[in-house]
């Protein structure tokens, strides 16, 4: 996710029962069910969620592995807590 996000930082998410595209969210690797993957939401559909890296010539993302289910969704990456001083919240962008 670089430039938005450096490996080695610690994130919050929050589970949420809505999404919108251009969220960031965590979720299930589909490739390794033991790795989660930090992504931004690209496109929602009914019972899957396509997923994109923001760096998308170094991304392994729903183009790679197709759409996610919902159910592997974690959740809504809100806040960066680590490194020190690196303290962020990311907000959902306006309409």
């Amino acid at each position: 996710m670089v430039p938005e996000l450096a490996p080695g930082e610690r994130l919050l998410a929050v589970r949420s029962p809505v999404l919108e595209t251009g969220d960031l969210v965590a979720v299930v690797d589909p490739e390794d069910r033991a790795r989660l993957l930090v992504k931004r939401v690209h496109r929602l559909h009914a019972m899957a969620v396509e997923v994109r890296g923001d760096n998308e010539g170094a991304s392994r993302d729903s183009r790679q592995f197709g759409l996610v289910p919902r159910r592997d969704v974690i959740g809504r990456v809100v806040l960066r807590y680590h490194p020190p001083g690196a303290l962020r919240w990311f907000r959902r962008a306006s309409p």
